[in-house]
């Protein structure tokens, strides 16, 4: 008798799988037609369903959640860090101009053309204040390239998390329509998890 009564539950447990799996699948097809059409034409039955097929258990939605987290996170910092470069520029600047001020207020006020005239030059002429902003520019530069490749090494921890979950369409790539497509699956995830989060998962 046990033994039937686990195998009505695996019947059970497979029936309401199914169903989970139609009201994933049917939801999908829904806000699929939300897309470009481009977009629409890409996402086929199969990998629509294999989707499905990959966020029964719930475990890809808290995937997703921890990368959207661990991404705002990481956005955070380089964004601080840009700010702080960029705030020690400001400081240098005013530096050197406040030193200008300094010498021109020290400066006996018959020599004080001859020093403007010599500050002036030092602006325009390969001097202190060039080679201030030429450093200014790299550094720029440099942290934006640095900002650039980690996220650019974000995007593929991303897509290769997601490829070793299982979730259909993802693995690394930088080829931009494959990536706007994996932007246009990540967003069919997280609507589908607001749905779930407001109106309980059993219900899509």
């Amino acid at each position: 008798m046990d033994r039937y009564a686990g195998v009505l539950e695996e019947a059970a447990d497979g029936t309401r799988q199914q169903e989970r799996h139609y009201q994933l699948l049917s939801a999908l097809q829904s806000l699929v037609k939300e897309l470009p059409s481009s977009f629409q034409q890409r996402l086929s039955y199969t990998t629509l369903s294999d989707l499905a097929l990959a966020l029964l258990d719930g475990t890809v939605f808290e995937i997703v959640q921890g990368l959207l987290e661990i991404q705002h996170l990481t956005e955070k910092s380089l964004y601080n860090q840009r700010l702080r470069l960029q705030n020690e520029h400001r400081v240098l600047r005013q530096a050197l101009r406040q030193k200008h001020q300094e010498a021109q207020q020290a400066c006996q006020p018959h020599n004080l053309p001859v020093l403007q005239a010599a500050q002036q030059r030092e602006q325009e002429l390969p001097s202190l204040w060039q080679a201030m902003e030429h450093r200014i520019r790299e550094e720029q530069r440099a942290m934006d390239q640095k900002i650039i490749l980690e996220l650019d090494r974000k995007v593929a921890d991303q897509q290769s998390t997601l490829e070793k979950a299982g979730v259909a369409g993802f693995y690394v790539t930088t080829n931009p329509q494959e990536l706007t497509l994996q932007m246009n699956l990540l967003e069919l995830i997280r609507k589908l998890q607001q749905r779930g989060c407001q109106a309980g998962k059993a219900a899509l």
